[in-house]
């Protein structure tokens, strides 16, 4: 166990490692195991508080407690509905199958976006939440099919883009790389490094802002 005061002077790469293997073994949201950063999800509800999307898509739920928490901030807001799309939701639990906000899709994001586009409006305002594989050519598929969702001044979040930019972890190129190139194809999104003000993230350039029409 580390404490904070015995360990002021600890470089920045080992608190994102002891952050990081706190989250992975042992961070929970409800009792259910969620692999989230608690830094990034306080900014989510912040996004969500002032954006007050109609929908919520998540892609990638793993055992649904992040989609729950999703959920659950819709309920404090009495708006606002969950889409959660992932390849498989047999490790999803019963707390968020079971509630009345959230909607589960199987399959993967691009496979499964005329379903999801079926439980959207033209006019409802989305949030879109990316942590499916995190791989270079999925993330730049899933941004640019479902970056069609967000309307100006809303959001487009990628997570983990921390994967070899703060730690060395996941695919290289990864969801870092597929964000810089998006952005530099797309000139209706910027990155809003504003969202990473706690400086620790998970999301380092994930927090997109649509600008454009």
């Amino acid at each position: 166990m580390k404490y904070m005061e015995d360990h002021l002077d600890m470089p920045l790469a080992e608190v994102l490692e002891h952050v990081q293997q706190r989250i992975m073994e042992q961070t929970s949201y409800f009792g259910i195991k969620t692999l989230k950063s608690p830094m990034d999800c306080w900014v989510y509800q912040e996004i969500i508080t002032s954006m007050r999307p109609d929908v919520i898509i998540e892609i990638g739920n793993y055992c649904g407690g992040s989609t729950l928490a999703l959920a659950h901030m819709c309920d404090a807001l009495g708006s606002g509905r969950v889409i959660g799309l992932d390849i498989s939701h047999a490790t999803v639990d019963p707390q968020a199958r079971n509630h009345h906000r959230i909607t589960f899709i199987e399959g993967a994001a691009c496979d499964s976006f005329d379903k999801v586009k079926e439980l959207v409006g033209a006019d409802e305002r989305v949030l879109v939440i990316e942590d499916s594989a995190h791989t270079f050519d999925n993330t730049l598929a899933v941004l640019r099919m479902y970056s069609a969702f967000v309307k100006p001044g809303d959001y487009f979040i990628v997570e983990d883009s921390i994967c070899h930019h703060g730690l060395d972890v996941g695919p290289q190129p990864g969801p870092y790389e597929a964000i810089e190139a998006f952005v530099a194809e797309n000139g209706e999104f910027t990155i809003d490094r504003d969202m990473e003000s706690f400086l620790i993230t998970w999301n380092p350039k994930g927090y997109l802002k649509r600008i454009g029409s």
